[in-house]
């Protein structure tokens, strides 16, 4: 039980730093004189005018000559005020600070103020208790209850400090609520790094070195005093614990914050807003947490939001990303994540970014469950529609697309691109692959346009790949190729003799192989059936597999071409010499580390590269990361020409062959901007959208016309860019 304790006013205000952690030959300020570099101040004790002056204004403080100014000094500006400690304040002129409508005096009045240094013309009013606190420059501080920090302050990140108890340390745990993925925070964190630590957990050798790479990151040494950075403005609060806070950092109404991070700059300002309640985190550049949020244990990547009273509890939320109202727990969650619902949630999930929640989405519900260590894994483009049930555990492909339904077993959806329908009509589950590209191309373009438009961060830490043509999903519908062939093969089989005895995969691929491209009106006629993709009795039905196998084949040559393409184009390569030195042989696989995608052996490379000692630092494993973005293009662009290998089955790609791929990836290319038209004007011929308007007349002046949409008008730029680019780089 607590207790209260007296102290003598002698004591109040020193002691900071227990003696038995102090260096021998330091005193209590060693740390707090090496933040404020102290050298280079001219602090001078005051003198008796100025002590008399500041009496007769209503201060008070345990020892004058502990109090510290810098010149000017007008003690004028100081009043009703309490002192304790050293407390050394900046130049102090009469003059007024003003933050869009609040203006206030330069000065300190009402307040309480325990050791602190204060920065150049700052406003400090109605603060109750501010103690061991580095305050910068033209900083305004109003109607604060309390606001401290204590001599082990971590600032949200996983450390321990001299003399404390490993108990103490504060984890994170993502993607499972039982704690088996468990990572530390800390303050440069962003979601790459969290999945090099959630993902591989059977490497403890892995495990054992980012620990210690994060601890030795960190200053043990207690005695390190919070901050407010420059031009900051803190106003109508009652809590502030250990909290460090970044410059133009702007904090109004908040309830509660503790142990935090918040990084900020004049360029990117973080603002946190009313009713907040924040403990144990780390807040990015230019974020905005407003309006009731509660988070605990959790890392915000920059550019990111939390509103309307979310909920986001043993969560990495990454950059661009916004959370409003719905509840968010034990996730790990890559860039260009959009949540905004009050009725959704997202619990124990790997979401690897350009995802949206739908309203009445309840991902990784347990209620379904036996316990607490289920997990969802989705790829890039998650989209659960409206009023979706998942359990756990799950995994789904890139950008797939779950409509209304309960689902009641476990899913495993290797498709992408796919729409998952929960047919409990008959009793069924129904999975239609490439579903994007041949029902809603506006969606899925607009998709990786606006995340590319939405990216407004300056400090970039973590390079995001915002096509849903890339690498990764490459991969998924090269394999998804070929399961539509097997399952297509043994659907002809079953209808012909029943299925009593199938030949082996690679019989059952060629069948299917050779009757959806030869003959796709008999292929149209077959129950195809998915294998292991529900956890039920329930057949699953693959629907339009002939138009999935033949889209897929379409996005792949797409990919191909365009990476290719833009690569030469970007570089002023020629066509011949890039063929000539591409691999003969490179593997597929590669790796979403975050929202950066990366060949699967660099990542191996990496992590072999941690356990062996060869990165000492977060920073050094971040230029890691920028390094392999250097050859991104390239890397890219070889992925690309072996996927062109495989869909024209030749080793080498000639002249002829590359300019009659460049004409296959220009019609594709006005395939895709009429189809942007023409999934966007189903809006303006669908009879029941019109019911609203009295006539077309209104309704085009409250939506406008189809011919003037933003993005379709983008979307005929971009084909004319492309045009150009294939017509720069031909044979």
């Amino acid at each position: 039980m607590s207790e209260i304790s007296l102290v003598p006013s002698s004591g109040f205000g020193y002691g900071f730093v227990p003696p038995e952690f102090l260096p021998e030959g330091k005193n209590e300020y060693w740390c707090r004189d090496m933040q404020a570099n102290a050298p280079d101040h001219s602090w001078r004790p005051l003198n008796p005018e100025e002590i008399e002056i500041l009496v007769r204004n209503g201060n008070t403080c345990t020892n004058w000559g502990n109090f510290l100014v810098e010149d000017p000094f007008d003690p004028n500006l100081i009043k009703n005020s309490l002192f304790a400690g050293l407390v050394r304040v900046g130049a102090l002129e009469n003059q007024f600070l003003r933050f869009h409508d609040f203006m206030v005096p330069a000065g300190i009045t009402n307040s309480r103020v325990i050791s602190c240094d204060i920065g150049d013309n700052c406003a400090i009013h109605d603060c109750s208790h501010l103690s061991y606190y580095i305050v910068g420059d033209r900083v305004i501080l109003s109607r604060i209850d309390e606001m401290a920090s204590t001599n082990h302050a971590k600032f949200g990140e996983g450390v321990v400090k001299e003399g404390e108890d490993e108990a103490v340390r504060v984890w994170i745990d993502p993607l499972n609520e039982a704690g088996g993925r468990s990572v530390l925070p800390f303050s440069d964190m962003i979601c790459a790094d969290a999945y090099l630590w959630t993902v591989y957990r059977d490497d403890a050798p892995l495990m054992d070195a980012l620990k210690a790479i994060t601890q030795a990151g960190a200053d043990p040494k207690r005695g390190w005093y919070a901050t407010v950075g420059h031009d900051s403005v803190i106003k109508s609060c009652r809590i502030v614990k250990d909290v460090r806070f970044g410059p133009a950092s702007y904090v109004k109404g908040a309830n509660k914050l503790k142990n935090l991070t918040v990084k900020s700059s004049h360029a990117e300002p973080t603002q946190i807003g009313e009713g907040v309640e924040l403990v144990n985190g780390i807040i990015g550049y230019g974020c905005h947490v407003f309006y009731g949020v509660k988070a605990v244990r959790f890392v915000l990547g920059n550019n990111a939001s939390l509103k309307y009273g979310a909920r986001l509890i043993h969560s990495i939320l990454g950059d661009n990303s916004t959370i409003s109202c719905c509840e968010v727990l034990n996730n790990l969650v890559f860039p260009g994540h959009e949540q905004h619902h009050n009725n959704s949630f997202l619990i124990a999930s790997m979401v690897m970014g350009q995802s949206n929640m739908a309203a009445g989405a309840t991902v990784g519900s347990n209620h379904n469950s036996r316990g607490n260590d289920g997990e969802i894994i989705a790829g890039r483009g998650f989209w659960p529609g409206l009023s979706t049930t998942l359990k756990h555990n799950c995994r789904f492909a890139s950008y797939t697309l779950i409509s209304k339904g309960n689902y009641p077993a476990e899913l495993n959806i290797p498709l992408p691109f796919s729409l998952v329908i929960d047919n409990h009509r008959q009793d069924r589950l129904e999975v239609m692959p490439a579903y994007w590209w041949l029902y809603n191309m506006y969606a899925l373009e607009r998709n990786s346009w606006k995340y590319r438009t939405r990216d407004r961060r300056k400090t970039v830490v973590q390079r995001i790949e915002a096509d849903h043509l890339a690498p990764d999903t490459a991969k998924e519908m090269l394999e998804a190729l070929t399961l539509l062939e097997r399952w297509t093969g043994k659907a002809w089989f079953v209808a012909e003799d029943g299925g009593d005895d199938l030949p082996e995969a690679s019989v059952l691929e060629a069948k299917g192989r050779a009757l959806l491209s030869g003959d796709p009106a008999l292929a149209g006629t077959l129950f195809v059936t998915g294998e292991m993709m529900e956890r039920s009795s329930r057949p699953v039905r693959i629907l339009k597999v002939v138009q999935a196998w033949n889209a897929y084949r379409e996005m792949l040559l797409f990919y191909g071409v365009r990476s290719v393409a833009a690569y030469l184009s970007k570089f002023g390569i020629h066509y011949g010499y890039f063929a000539a030195q591409a691999p003969k042989e490179i593997s597929l696989d590669w790796v979403n580390m975050g929202g950066q995608l990366v060949p699967a052996a660099k990542v191996e490379g990496l992590r072999a590269g941690i356990r062996n000692g060869l990165y000492g630092t977060w920073a050094e494993i971040h230029a890691q990361y920028e390094a392999w973005w250097t050859l991104y293009p390239k890397e890219r662009a070889e992925n690309a020409y072996a996927v062109l290998r495989l869909l024209t089955g030749k080793a080498d790609i000639d002249a002829a062959a590359w300019n009659d791929l460049c004409d296959e990836g220009v019609k594709l290319r006005r395939h895709v901007e009429e189809q942007v038209y023409v999934s966007k004007a189903k809006d303006y011929t669908n009879a029941f959208r019109g019911i609203t308007y009295r006539n077309e007349a209104e309704r085009d002046a409250v939506l406008g016309k189809v011919e003037d949409n933003s993005f379709i008008r983008t979307a005929r730029r971009e084909t004319a860019e492309f045009i150009a680019m294939i017509d720069s780089v031909r044979e």
